[in-house]
């Protein structure tokens, strides 16, 4: 069996700018992490390999210093990984991304992908079920628990907000995963040691060879119009007067920010 774990580095979310001209993440000098919801897959993903002597590997997409997070996860037992990175992928939104990420995905071919919920700095959970509509693969979101797995399928409790579901979904396909899955290990020193002599496979789009119109800003159709910080003020205004009056006022007050 092979997995494909699908994580991000991500920064700190409580030091994040944005870049007013291009409405883009300022990721530079921003202390990174992984993401929370990437580790419950990750862990997901190697307990299947102990028990099903699966093959892991991790692909992620970023700058070129996200290859320390792929060390971390070669520390605590995957056996490949995979950084997409290029200038030509900069500033890609959920679309271009996982045009990205889906182009990478074919040449591995794996039986069952795993994929965190959201990434905290976006917040969409887009991604996970864009890259299984263009592989053309089922997929289950919000997974809580893995219940079993044989040598052709995966049963997982699908977690909603006021009740579960047990789903059987036949392989090739694609889970994403909540952070209360599990956690993930530590690494252990043997690993984490011979982690920096392994190799992590870098590709760009002189591999993939996308069109620019597909990929990084150009090929993004959510454009950000227009960030700002609304400025904190003790002040208080009172609206008196009934329900209609309130509406009004409020709108009135909204109306210079939603222009």
């Amino acid at each position: 069996m092979k997995i494909v774990v699908l994580m991000k580095q991500v920064p700190n979310t409580t030091e994040m700018l944005i870049d007013k001209e291009t409405g883009t993440l300022i990721r530079t000098g921003v202390d990174s992490i992984m993401n929370p919801d990437d580790t419950s897959a990750l862990e997901a993903a190697l307990k299947i390999k102990e028990s099903h002597q699966a093959e892991v590997i991790v692909i992620t997409m970023g700058p070129p210093q996200a290859i320390h997070m792929l060390r971390e996860c070669y520390g605590r037992g995957v056996d490949h990984a995979v950084l997409i990175s290029d200038v030509a992928f900069a500033g890609a939104d959920t679309w271009a991304t996982s045009n990205t990420l889906a182009a990478a995905i074919k040449r591995v071919q794996p039986d069952l992908i795993f994929a965190g919920r959201q990434a905290i700095d976006g917040d969409t959970a887009q991604v996970g079920p864009q890259v299984a509509e263009r592989l053309n693969i089922p997929q289950v979101t919000y997974v809580s628990k893995i219940i079993e797995v044989t040598h052709d399928s995966i049963t997982v409790k699908k977690h909603y907000e006021d009740f579960d579901e047990t789903v059987k979904v036949s392989f090739p396909c694609l889970l994403t995963t909540l952070e209360q899955l599990d956690h993930l290990r530590f690494m252990n020193v043997t690993s984490a040691w011979e982690a920096f002599d392994k190799p992590v496979e870098i590709i760009n789009n002189q591999v993939l060879m996308l069109e620019s119109k597909d990929i990084g800003l150009k090929g993004s159709p959510t454009q950000v119009r227009k960030t700002f910080t609304r400025p904190v003020s003790n002040e208080v205004k009172l609206i008196h007067g009934g329900s209609d009056e309130a509406v009004k006022a409020i709108l009135s007050t909204l109306a210079p920010y939603l222009q």
